[in-house]
């Protein structure tokens, strides 16, 4: 098994194992169709592909711009630039485009009163207030049209190169313009980076002003897993969905655009999602007490101890995933005696694209005392010396 130095100290070596791991091979699944203009269905952990239609084609995105203007604002509660009980004006703009009046979606906040931002981006997000977004981009930026600005470039520093936004809503605009795959991009990274704000895109309804209004995403009500993201809808973009949803630890996000009904957004998202989710098949990479490796010991009255995972390994693999999946053991040696039983060492970790999928701890399968032998210390010091760890 060939032996990886990372770095090396006075005293310890990063040791990187890369472990040979046999899996079993997999028939395709049968293709998949559908009925919206563009799609995508990614591996919200490696950022895998698994399905794509059209994924970069511009599109007008609607409400599912949002979660660009959520990504501003998380990101400035994670700066500390804001705070959740900071409050935010409903401008007469805000009320009139985005409220009541407007027709469309709104949190139906009143106008010139203050509302709390924790309550602003439960609006957004559940009942895709445009009143609650144009009150963000204008307190966080001074107007919406330089809240869009600023949307546009971060855009660009997360990677999305063609997005554009032009303002907070997803309102019709000729230019505002994004791709399902960069939708996709958005949705992956709020899920990774703020999981303390992710959980209102899975809360079912939302009070504000003595009106109830439930969640618009139709995953929610009976897709077994799911637990976000947004809709969108404008009479020229027709009906779209940013979805995910999660099922023995692995876990998709999906988007969809250009679809004729309610009913077909729901249902072509639902037959893509399950698509998806019949591509994993449980796979057994190590049954408790497995042996993953030996380690060599310094010092001790043996001169190797294994490296045990205590409980049963189970990933959930794609076809392509179980051909170039890698698995690695990594640990701080070399090892030292006295070493305890049951001693964590390090962690097996099983990547694919080079992000890890999972990982495990890995202990100490005996004890190791020292030796008394100063003939053994000795020629512990000379390998060292020699070959290092």
């Amino acid at each position: 098994m060939p032996v990886k130095q990372l770095t090396r100290f006075p005293l310890a070596l990063l040791v990187l194992l890369f472990l040979a791991w046999p899996v079993r091979a997999q028939e395709q699944a049968p293709p998949l169709e559908t009925k919206a203009k563009e799609a995508i269905l990614m591996d919200a952990q490696t950022g895998a592909i698994f399905y794509e239609k059209n994924a970069d084609e511009q599109i007008e995105p609607a409400s599912m711009s949002k979660l660009m203007t959520m990504i501003m604002v998380f990101e400035a509660l994670k700066a500390g630039k804001l705070t959740l009980d900071q409050e935010f004006l409903i401008s007469q703009d805000a009320w009139r485009r985005g409220g009541a009046p407007s027709g469309g979606s709104t949190m139906y906040a009143e106008l010139n009163s203050r509302v709390k931002l924790s309550d602003l981006i439960q609006g957004i997000i559940i009942q895709s207030a445009n009143d609650g977004c144009i009150a963000v981009a204008e307190g966080m930026a001074g107007s919406e049209t330089v809240f869009a600005e600023q949307m546009t470039r971060r855009a660009r520093e997360l990677g999305l190169t063609q997005a554009v936004f032009k303002n907070a809503t997803g309102l019709p605009d000729p230019e505002h313009r994004m791709s399902v795959r960069e939708l996709a991009i958005l949705a992956q990274h709020i899920i990774k980076n703020f999981p303390e704000y992710y959980k209102y895109y899975g809360q079912e309804s939302f009070t504000w002003n003595k009106i109830t209004q439930n969640n618009r995403n139709p995953l929610l009500k009976d897709y077994p897993g799911a637990d976000g993201m947004k809709t969108g809808y404008t009479r020229a973009a027709g009906y779209g969905l940013v979805g995910s949803a999660m099922r023995d630890g692995r876990r998709l996000i999906l988007v969809v655009a250009g679809l004729t009904s309610l009913n077909e957004r729901k249902q072509e998202a639902q037959k893509i999602l399950d698509w998806g989710f019949r591509q994993f098949k449980p796979v057994v990479a190590y049954a408790a007490n497995d042996r993953v490796a030996r380690a060599r010991v310094w010092g001790g009255d043996k001169s190797h101890v294994d490296l045990i995972v205590t409980q049963d390994v189970k990933l959930l693999l794609s076809p392509a995933e179980q051909s170039s999946i890698e698995v690695k053991l990594a640990y701080v040696g070399p090892l030292r005696a006295p070493i305890r039983q049951g001693e964590n060492i390090g962690k097996v970790r099983f990547l694919v694209n080079g992000r890890v999928l999972q990982e495990v701890p890995v202990e100490t399968s005996d004890s190791v005392v020292a030796t008394d032998s100063m003939w053994q210390k000795a020629w512990d010091s000379v390998v060292y010396m020699v070959f290092g760890g």
